[in-house]
């Protein structure tokens, strides 16, 4: 009998760990970045006065945090367009919709 192993095939006698990531690189990349920008808020939220920019900064980082956590840990930054815009589209009138009430609840407490 011949037990030669093909290139490719699983050979368990002469077996060796390979040194893959598994993708362990990135999600510590994606990790690091969003731990810097946890810092920066918390660092804005201390140091700068309640305003409309400082909740703009915090939206605009929050969604920048969305951003990795959704393409890394979530997996879709590898998937096709159609997938993507599948959960944009939505999120994107969502987010009008909330941009509409707002705007109206605001109008709404000037006419009384």
């Amino acid at each position: 009998m011949d037990f030669h192993v093909k290139p490719g095939e699983y050979d368990p006698i002469n077996y060796v760990a390979h040194s893959e990531s598994h993708g362990t690189k990135e999600l510590w990349k994606t990790f690091w970045i969003l731990l810097g920008i946890t810092i920066f808020d918390f660092i804005i939220y201390f140091v700068m006065p309640a305003s409309g920019l400082r909740n703009f900064i915090f939206i605009f980082f929050g969604l920048v945090k969305a951003y990795f956590i959704v393409g890394a840990f979530m997996h879709l930054k590898h998937e096709k367009i159609n997938l993507a815009l599948i959960i944009l589209v939505p999120t994107l009138f969502i987010v009008g919709l909330i941009m509409g009430l707002l705007y109206e609840g605001h109008a709404l407490t000037f006419m009384k």
